[in-house]
């Protein structure tokens, strides 16, 4: 079988959990960030990995989905909301149909570190973002605990 790992990472967050996934998988692989992937064609497992952009994935992982065909899908992310939030569900909701042809083989969130400065930002806004009271417990992540539980899952599934 033939893997292929791409990234989009701004602070780091989503590249770890891309790194760890690269580690667990076996066989052939390969892993990018996204500014330098290949086209998806003629990888039988396509793992995608994104940081949320106003609740959806970030525009440039949105663009690779749209390209993914109908190999085996593995969606992960990182934000600063809650892990398991409906901020993180709808986001991969919504990742999840931007590949319509694919075949979701399993998904993986959890909370990423937000960059202080953008941090410093959205807390000036007038109008708070559903996420940002979840930040301050997302510092850290993803840790330890994250990054085996990522690496559980890839190695659980029936590739």
């Amino acid at each position: 079988m033939k893997s292929l790992i791409v990234y989009s990472s701004q602070s780091g967050n989503t590249k770890k959990l891309a790194e760890a996934l690269f580690e667990a998988l076996t066989g052939e692989k390969e892993i990018y960030p996204i500014d330098e992937a290949p086209e998806p064609d003629g990888y039988d497992f396509i793992a995608l990995g994104f940081w949320l952009m106003a609740g959806k994935p970030d525009p440039k992982s949105a663009k690779y989905l749209e390209k993914i065909g109908t190999a085996k899908l593995f969606l992960f992310a990182t934000h600063g909301a809650g892990k398991g939030s409906d901020h993180a569900k709808n986001a991969m909701a919504q990742a999840k149909n931007l590949a319509p042809g694919a075949t979701i083989v399993g998904l993986y969130e959890c909370q990423g570190e937000v960059n202080p400065k953008i941090l410093e930002k959205v807390k000036a806004k007038p109008e708070p973002l559903p996420w940002i009271g979840d930040a301050d417990d997302a510092v850290g992540h993803p840790d330890e605990s994250d990054i085996n539980e990522l690496k559980n899952i890839v190695s659980a599934l029936s590739l």
